[in-house]
């Protein structure tokens, strides 16, 4: 079986045989790679010329609803996936993570479309004012780029890899082309015809090459995004191709990075954290074989403690079962296959030089229901060093397999010192359950980290994993580690636009952003804003109220309502020496007047309740026989999707509340949100 390539809104093959891809586990030819004959510059035209557009002309809540459509339908062909998954040698458990966590990835970005505007592109930030007046102001927007995201991923996650990216660059608003490792591709290309199938995705969102990238980056320009995961010498010959030097287009490296985990000098034997640090030692061990971007490679531990923890994580490799990941009992698959094998034993070789091996076998391994010698089987490697600070390979050579290697340290900046020899990691685990501890070696190994896990007995049930990024949090790391970042929420989003800067007045930054800003002019056509639906609400809808004077009965009244006597909130306090001048009014007080200025409640609304307040701020005392007053202005809207049919059809309408006083000055602002019923809803 030879696999396709689609591109150009077609699975198309690529001339001759191609690369041969085998059967981790049995060894036997399950598919040829080729691109041969392809031409990669019409490849990229074509997404930027009709992916690019088609996905520009989406929101982001069509963007990310898209994404949870995907999401749904690939979950439907889980057993499908799965299936073709042991191919690669992964476990049930293996598998899961790469698979269902690929989907899980696309469903955190369908849900971040609830942080974005209902527009296709957004603004970055609050608004600055640039003159005295406010009629001249500065904003920043977030606008989608106009060319392709090109993603080059490693072959120990083919279904991951792919999703964790696409995910992001979606929701951005910009076409992907990915090339998956060769080795494990056919597992990415049957995800992408299940992709395809369901006809979800714009046509030149999503391409796919299934073999050799040669000659790709010849073709990229300014407005394309690069990433790539893999190694740390690969990725540094991409990143200095001619053309990506040239035009300056933006490159994200994830490389595999030299990641520690260090047991704290606190712990002990029976306490959690000792177990929880065996625990996570052997699970990023054997996890995926060892073939992990984020898998622990050195462990460190106090030098009185190295004796009992040898022994001890010997013993907790003991009961690993080696073999089929069909069979069920099986917790440890195979290497990808026999040349990453291969290229694990050598590099073992350079680290032998000056360590030695305390548990498994180069040669000798127990397979369960397999053939060892045709499947990609090692035993897991655990290495002894006990000159760390003076050996180099241990902080250089990565051996990518089950392979990690145990070294001792005398006091907590050493230990440090030693993680910061790897020169820059993509995660770093510290067991302890000293605060004082967590937070020196926090402070000491962030800067060489994109992640640090700080592991103790009140997260050990709940946490995640050393070696599981997610999708709320950045996954990269510096120096070695490659110096980019993936994923991390919003953070990410944002690599995939471009933050242009725009200045001009608020009626002008208003009409372009799509969001209401301070000084606008704003909409007044003598209808209540909260007697309008959903629809019908526009973006400046604004009414300015009636005044109110705030008294001292009303002051000593709040006082006593809300149990709040602070003493700036009580007459008979001496002033002299204080921020005020007598009496101020509470703050708190001050914003559920204006609500009482502003709310129109005298019969029934579109406006369903109150969803809470954001950047609440009070900027000038308010005392006793000051008159205020609210300029109320609709800010922006986020469309809702009803969960059930049952439900009310409603959107998310922020509102901006300007609170003044006599002289016309500010005295509190905060944006409120409300739902609001759409149209037809009772």
């Amino acid at each position: 079986m030879q696999l396709e390539n689609y591109i150009l809104g077609n699975w198309i093959k690529g001339d001759g045989d191609g690369q041969t891809l085998y059967h981790a586990v049995t060894s036997e030819s399950i598919a040829t790679a080729s691109t041969k004959g392809l031409d990669f510059s019409t490849v990229l035209h074509y997404a930027r010329q009709k992916g690019n557009p088609a996905l520009r002309k989406m929101t982001f809540q069509e963007r990310g609803l898209m994404l949870r459509a995907l999401a749904l339908h690939l979950r439907e062909h889980l057993p499908k996936f799965y299936q073709i998954s042991y191919q690669t040698g992964a476990t049930k458990a293996d598998s899961w993570v790469d698979i269902e966590g690929g989907i899980g990835n696309l469903f955190a970005y369908a849900s971040l479309r609830r942080k974005f505007s209902d527009q296709p592109y957004c603004i970055d930030g609050e608004y600055h004012s640039l003159g005295k007046s406010n009629t001249f102001i500065g904003q920043h927007l977030l606008i989608p780029k106009e060319g392709v995201a090109i993603h080059i991923n490693a072959y120990n996650f083919p279904v991951w890899g792919m999703l964790e990216k696409i995910a992001v660059n979606l929701l951005a608003g910009m076409p992907a082309v990915v090339k998956p490792a060769t080795v494990t591709s056919y597992l990415t290309e049957a995800v992408v015809r299940e992709i395809i199938r369901s006809q979800i995705l714009p046509e030149g969102a999503l391409q796919l090459i299934c073999g050799s990238a040669s000659g790709l980056l010849d073709h990229v320009d300014a407005q394309d995004v690069i990433t790539f995961t893999g190694s740390a010498s690969t990725g540094q010959k991409l990143r200095s191709h001619p053309k990506v030097l040239s035009e300056n287009v933006p490159f994200t490296m994830e490389a595999d990075s030299l990641n520690a985990i260090v047991l704290g000098e606190d712990v002990e034997p029976g306490m959690p954290e000792w177990d929880l640090f065996l625990r996570e030692v052997k699970k990023e061990m054997i996890s995926k074989c060892g073939q992990k971007c984020t898998a622990i490679r050195r462990i460190f531990v106090p030098e009185n403690k190295i004796e009992d923890l040898q022994i001890a994580i010997g013993k907790t490799l003991q009961d690993v079962v080696i073999g089929n990941p069909l069979n069920e009992t099986v917790r440890m698959g195979s290497l990808a296959g026999l040349e990453q094998r291969k290229e694990v034993k050598e590099q073992l070789q350079k680290l032998l030089a000056s360590s030695q091996i305390i548990y498994g076998s180069l040669d000798i391994i127990s397979v369960l229901d397999a053939d060892g010698n045709k499947g990609a089987f090692m035993s897991p490697i655990l290495l002894l060093n006990q000159q760390p600070m003076s050996s180099t390979a241990v902080h250089e050579v990565e051996a990518f397999g089950p392979v990690s290697t145990l070294m001792p340290y005398s006091s907590l900046q050493e230990a440090i010192a030693l993680v910061k020899l790897g020169k820059g990691s993509l995660v770093s685990t510290i067991v302890t359950n000293n605060t004082s501890t967590a937070t020196d070696y926090t402070l000491g190994a962030g800067p060489y980290h994109g992640r640090i896990l700080v592991l103790n007995r009140t997260c050990g049930r709940e946490n995640t994993g050393h070696g599981s990024p997610l999708p709320v949090l950045v996954h990269g790391g510096p120096g070695r580690a490659g110096g980019g970042e993936e994923m991390g929420g919003i953070r990410g989003v944002k690599h995939y636009m471009q933050r242009v800067a725009i200045q001009g007045s608020p009626d002008m930054i208003t009409a372009i952003s799509k969001v209401y800003q301070p000084g606008a002019t704003g909409i007044t056509d003598g209808i209540h804003p909260f007697k309008k639906y959903f629809e019908e609400l526009e973006i400046g809808d604004q009414i300015i109220t009636a005044k109110r004077t705030i008294t001292k009965d009303d002051i000593d009244a709040f006082a006593d309502l809300s149990g709040d006597h602070f003493y700036a909130h009580l007459s008979e306090t001496d002033f002299q020496g204080t921020m005020f001048d007598n009496q101020v009014a509470h703050g708190y007080f001050i914003m559920s007047v204006a609500a009482g200025l502003f709310v129109d409640s005298y019969e029934k609304n579109p406006v369903l309740l109150n969803y809470g307040i954001d950047e609440l701020r009070f900027t000038k005392p308010v005392y006793a026989g000051t008159d205020i007053h609210v300029r109320f202005s609709c800010k922006e809207k986020i469309p809702q999707v009803k969960k059930e049919d049952a439900d009310i059809d409603k959107g998310i309408v922020k509102w901006l509340v300007e609170i003044l006083d006599n002289e016309n000055e500010i005295v509190g602002i905060a944006t409120i949100l409300t739902m609001v019923a759409k149209l037809n809803q009772a």
